[in-house]
């Protein structure tokens, strides 16, 4: 017997199964022998064979250890879809099952026989309901069961030489409930299956989140360090370098202090340099092995796929930004990718960085599905997005501006424009 499920419910299932059989045949061999009926060795030696074979296929579909040791070695993933290829096998009638099918076919050809021996022999078509369903694809063995219960009432009138409706109603009742029964189980056991393998993935998803997570978390936090840094100990440093150089100036080249001074202006250029170095290292990934081009340029790349092509250019003469600039101008760049992505369903999208004499510009167009930037924020249309307010906070924090262009069915524009006067004059002193 080809069991898909050896948890102690189904367990205790096939044990009623098999006394309920059992019991059955037993009782057609002793009221053939109590009364004395004819062919009554004939009923006895047939109901053997009978229970013979259903011992035999009983014993061999009963599952081994080492098949139960795989699965508990294998985790919760291999068992769910050991589960689900046994449904999958169940349905599709493989070797196993047209096996199980040869002995179920042989099982209902003894159980003829003895019905043609025996009227008692018709109570034997409840347990077969039960395996035939069990063991057949549905769209065989709902037919099967309603030609066994043809032949149960068959049996009866026959036997019988009468027609009674408890000759009808019982056979077909005991069908009926066999198929709503088994029917009812397979829901359920499928639905178990679905929840067990959507447990797994769930899992198994959770771990991915928690190290995107951390991933996440540690380049935030690097990149805050960084703005942080330059913000405050690198321009600090850079203030007290200038204010040195000024009053180096101003002494007399035999003044005392003069060697002091031009001792603490080198203790602070070195300082700024060092503090520069951690800001480089603590910059992005995409920013550590080239220039803001490159990594955008690389991020087009990787955006670009089968239903979306991505394109960067490059105008003016480029020119090195300080680092808060470009991992400003990166970031946007990935958070308004990532909304062409998502939300636009465009099919071609481009990049542009545009170097001009005291700013930089970079521009994101589509031709997507564009919306409509007057309604309402996009936190409150309950996407959960936060990338514009997001995109416009980190522009005005380092004083520039950012602007959207769009319209429903229009594509969308975005440009964020950053000034570069006071980093270039901090370059040149």
């Amino acid at each position: 017997m080809d069991s898909r499920s050896h948890t102690p419910v189904t367990a205790a299932l096939r044990l009623c199964l098999h006394a309920l059989l059992t019991g059955l045949l037993a009782l057609v061999a002793v009221r053939a022998v109590g009364e004395g009926a004819p062919h009554t060795g004939a009923v006895v030696a047939l109901t053997l064979v009978t229970a013979g074979v259903y011992g035999a296929g009983a014993l061999a579909g009963r599952p081994g250890p080492t098949g139960a040791g795989v699965r508990a070695g294998a985790g919760a993933r291999a068992e769910a879809e050991a589960r689900a290829t046994s449904v999958r096998q169940r349905a599709s009638m493989r070797p196993g099952t047209r096996a199980a099918a040869l002995w179920l076919a042989a099982l209902c050809a003894l159980w003829l026989g003895l019905l043609v021996l025996s009227p008692d022999a018709l109570w034997v078509a409840f347990p077969l309901y039960f395996l035939q369903l069990h063991l057949l694809p549905t769209r065989w063995g709902v037919p099967a069961v309603v030609v066994t219960a043809a032949a149960a009432i068959t049996s009866f009138v026959v036997h019988r030489q009468e027609i009674a409706p408890g000759a009808f109603i019982g056979p077909l009742l005991g069908a009926a409930v066999a198929i709503a029964t088994v029917l009812g189980y397979d829901a359920l056991f499928r639905e178990s299956e679905r929840r067990r393998e959507l447990i797994v993935e769930l899992v198994a998803t959770r771990a991915e989140l928690a190290e995107a997570e951390r991933t996440a978390g540690t380049l935030a936090e690097r990149e805050r360090l960084a703005r942080e840094i330059h913000d405050t100990l690198a321009q600090g440093l850079s203030s007290i370098q200038l204010l040195l150089r000024a009053a180096e100036r101003t002494l007399p080249g035999d003044a005392p202090a003069a060697a002091h001074v031009r001792a603490a202006r080198e203790a602070a250029q070195a300082n700024l340099a060092e503090a520069r170095s951690f800001v480089r290292a603590l910059t992005p990934p995409d920013l550590e092995h080239g220039s803001l081009a490159a990594a955008l340029e690389r991020l087009c790349a990787r955006t670009t796929g089968p239903d979306l092509t991505v394109r960067f250019a490059v105008s003016g003469t480029p020119v090195e930004l300080p680092t808060p600039y470009e991992v400003a101008l990166l970031r946007t760049a990935q958070s308004a990718l990532a909304n062409t992505v998502r939300h636009a369903r465009a099919g071609r999208a481009e990049i542009t960085l545009s170097f001009m004499d005291t700013s930089v510009a970079l521009d994101v167009v589509d031709d997507g599905r564009g919306f409509d930037p007057s309604g309402a924020p996009v936190a409150e249309r309950g996407d959960g997005g936060f990338g514009l307010p997001a995109m416009r906070s980190r522009a005005a924090t380092l004083g520039g501006t950012l602007s959207v262009e769009s319209a429903p069915g229009q594509g969308t524009a975005l440009a964020v424009t950053l000034p570069v006067a006071a980093p270039a004059e901090e370059r040149a002193a």
